[in-house]
């Protein structure tokens, strides 16, 4: 499974990816204080990226939505 460091000067960024980041996936945990607005721990097991912090416009393949877990 691949992690990606999104950037989007990169002529091989892809356009889904803008709604496929770290900071909107369900696994990611923002850090507390300020460099949580931009840097969280991944808590996805199946992510290469579990366990370790990433920037919030990173990826990887193993994404899920935080917005498909949401209660009504």
């Amino acid at each position: 499974m691949a992690t990606r460091t999104r950037r989007q000067e990169d002529p091989n960024y892809l356009d889904e990816w803008r709604a496929q980041q770290c900071g909107t996936c369900r696994f990611w945990v923002p850090l507390a204080g300020s460099w949580g607005t931009d840097y969280g721990a991944c808590t996805n097991l199946r992510s290469p990226r579990d366990g370790t912090v990433a920037f919030e416009h990173d990826g990887c393949d193993a994404f899920e939505g935080a917005a498909a877990w949401q209660v009504p």
